[in-house]
């Protein structure tokens, strides 16, 4: 079967779908509707990392052609793109800064290359839901993750990157600025998008067991890669918000996926199957999640896991927690639809040491 292009496959989709909706006349970001409560400020202890050095990151060495698959995302149904020989399924980098995490799991991998080709547009999809807390609650992904991947994407001559997220707590203006992830992003040449209300689009999704359809923002649908970087944090409604739950955020009509929530999860990545997953667990928020307030809840674990595939992403990372991939309706209703692999036993795992 001739595999599609990741774009390729998505403009089949939304070309069926209809126009794109017309909602909030003059909106030009998306407001929470979760009042903002007093902002929560860090022990004076708590310091950041230096900023991310104005000198780009030297380029993790390419896979030949001859031996790297393509880097565009699985049709759904299908399992992702298989490593090519002696690559792992998944990498886990432990104990390093979080710039030198990234960028050995992505030489692990074969290489940022593998995954964005040169002149590709990319879109990467942190979690920042509010707009209250600073990255050190673990509400939000870590903003010296994100700029390392903006930076590697450039490097990899990757034609534009964009950063952006739909906060439930605060404009996205204030969260962007207040988990630090607009300042990191923007001094490593990537562009922080304010996302619109008029540009979610109606979209089929074929083969869902629930989630039909769904409002995706059209960035999302137009992007060559899609990368996939949440926070591993506690989640009151589906016990862990990890990589398929963070997808969410490319959603208008995020309350319908509440009815059914593990199916329509699994249902919305089955769309939007991110090319490449990149867990922060730099810090997880073991309670109180999504938004969390309290660092008794955060545990510092200097911790990275990056795998091509979403479902064994987020299949180790259930691990952190103490639980198992299966305690996880998502995981299971992704495994179901044959998105990804779930059991870790099956899956050639390469553990980094960064900071030994």
């Amino acid at each position: 079967m001739t595999r599609l292009t990741r774009r390729e496959f998505l403009n089949l989709v939304s070309l069926g779908a209809g126009a794109a909706a017309l909602a909030a006349c003059g909106a030009a970001d998306q407001e929470g509707a979760a009042p903002t409560p007093p902002p929560a400020r860090p022990p004076a202890s708590l310091t950041a990392p230096p900023a991310v050095p104005a000198t780009p990151l030297s380029a993790s060495p390419a896979v030949p052609a001859s031996e790297a698959p393509p880097p565009t995302a699985a049709q759904p149904g299908e399992s992702p793109a298989a490593p090519a020989p002696g690559q792992p399924d998944l990498v886990v980098a432990r104990g390093g800064e979080p710039a030198d995490l990234v960028k050995s799991a992505l030489q692990a991998l074969g290489g940022i290359e593998r995954f964005v080709p040169k002149g590709s547009r990319v879109l990467i999809k942190p979690n920042i839901c509010v707009a209250y807390h600073t990255y050190e609650y673990a509400a939000t992904t870590n903003p010296w993750v994100v700029a390392a991947l903006v930076q590697h994407c450039l490097q990899a001559g990757a034609s534009r990157v964009q950063v952006m997220d739909f906060p439930f707590g605060g404009s996205a203006r204030d969260a962007y600025a207040k988990s630090g992830i607009a300042e990191q992003v923007e001094a490593a040449g990537g562009e922080m998008v304010l996302m619109s209300s008029f540009k979610y689009t109606p979209t089929q999704i074929p083969g869902a067991v629930d989630l039909k359809q769904a409002e995706v923002y059209d960035e999302a649908l137009k992007a060559d890669v899609l990368i996939d970087v949440p926070i591993a944090k506690h989640h009151g409604s589906a016990r862990l918000s990890l990589g398929m739950k963070n997808l969410m955020g490319l959603v208008l009509d995020r309350g319908r996926l509440h009815w059914n929530l593990g199916q329509c999860i699994a249902d919305l990545a089955s769309l939007l199957r991110p090319t490449l997953t990149v867990v922060d667990a730099v810090r997880i928020l073991t309670a109180h999640g999504p938004s969390g307030g309290s660092l008794d809840d955060v545990k510092k674990l200097d911790t990275l896991i990056a795998s091509p595939d979403v479902v064994a992403a987020d299949a180790y990372a259930s691990t952190l927690f103490g639980l198992q991939p299966l305690d996880l309706d998502y995981i299971q209703a992704a495994a179901g639809l044959g998105l990804g692999n779930s059991d870790l036993k099956a899956l050639r795992i390469q553990e980094v040491a960064v900071g030994g």
